[in-house]
Order: structure tokens, then sequence, then C-alpha cells
């Protein structure tokens, strides 16, 4: 890092706000560049890139050396990326679970219905975690300090719960079709 910048970070520290543009023009490129090769998308590297300056610049008081600003700004960096690919799986998994209660219908009960149904079936621990991580809208993270778990046993009980949803759903289908064929 050039002396130019441990200025530019000192004057940002010292309550100069609009001197942290010249950080931004000076490493903007190559935050786009390693967040486009994390995301594989230009569009979705730009807004995880601006996310992760607006986190560095509001963070700025917690740089402990002005001389590790570009490996901090990546680690930001990367945090905000692993936040936008969870994003990403959840709801590609909310759009799996609601396709599967679509493909269900009831003449007489909602999708919601017929899905809360489901997740109401599910044993105690998975119905939990389903529950604080889609309707609580809490991450995975938040779930496993609630529930006092490691993350990975709560990564775990979600992909177990989204594997017994779906059996129970094409389960529930399968009833359905069996019932107005007869």
């Amino acid at each position: 890092m050039s002396e130019v910048d441990s200025y530019y970070i000192e004057r940002c520290l010292d309550g100069h706000p609009d001197d942290f543009r010249y950080l931004v023009r000076r490493y903007q490129a190559l935050l786009l560049a390693h967040l486009a090769g994390k995301l594989g998308s230009r569009d979705k590297a730009e807004e995880a890139s601006q996310e992760s300056l607006v986190r560095a610049y509001f963070n700025m008081s917690k740089l402990k050396s002005p001389d590790s600003f570009l490996a901090w700004l990546l680690g930001i960096a990367d945090r905000v990326a692993k936040e936008h690919v969870r994003k990403e799986q959840v709801r590609r998994q909310r759009e799996a679970i609601r396709s599967f209660s679509e493909q269900a219908p009831s003449p007489d009960l909602s999708q919601d219905y017929v899905l809360e149904g489901a997740i109401a079936e599910l044993p105690d621990a998975y119905r939990r975690v389903i529950l604080l991580r889609y309707y609580g809208g809490h991450s995975c993270t938040q779930v496993a300090q609630q529930l006092d778990m490691p993350i990975g046993t709560v990564t775990k009980t979600l992909s177990r719960a989204y594997a017994m949803l779906r059996d129970s759903l094409q389960q529930q289908k399968q009833r359905q079709v069996n019932e107005v064929s007869q």
C-alpha cells in the first residue's frame, strides 16, 4: 500500500469522509474483478462491490492498520459475496418449496396451507430451524446462536428438512391424484 493510501485512510478516520472517494476509485476495479470471479456475473459483482465499499466506509474505525486496508476490504467483499450466494440459495430453495406446493393443488386448501401443513408435520427440531430461518428471516448463524447449536448442524438440519418437505408434498400430490382418479 502506498503512502497516499495511508494518507487518505487516516483522513477518513479523522473525520473527512469525502476522501474515501480516492480509495473507491483506486480499488473499485480490483474489487469488481475479485467479486465477479466469486459471483459469476458482472451485475451481481457490481452490487456486491458497492455493498462492500459502503460497509468499509461505515466500519473504517475498525480498521486496525491502514497498511492492511486492501486485505481488510477483500475480507469484507468475501463476506458480502457469501451473503449474496446464501440469499440466492435461499431464494431458489423457497421457489422449489413453492413449486412443490403448487404442484399439489387442493380444491379446498390454499397453497400456503398445504406448505404450512407439511411444515407442521416435521419433527420439532426440523420445524424450529425452518420456522426461524424462513418465517423468522434469521440467517443460519443467527439460528445457530438462538438454538445454541453449531452452524453445520443448522445447515444439515435445513437440508434434511427440505428433503422431508419435498417428500411430504410429493406424497400429498400423489394422494390427490389417486383421489381424483378414483
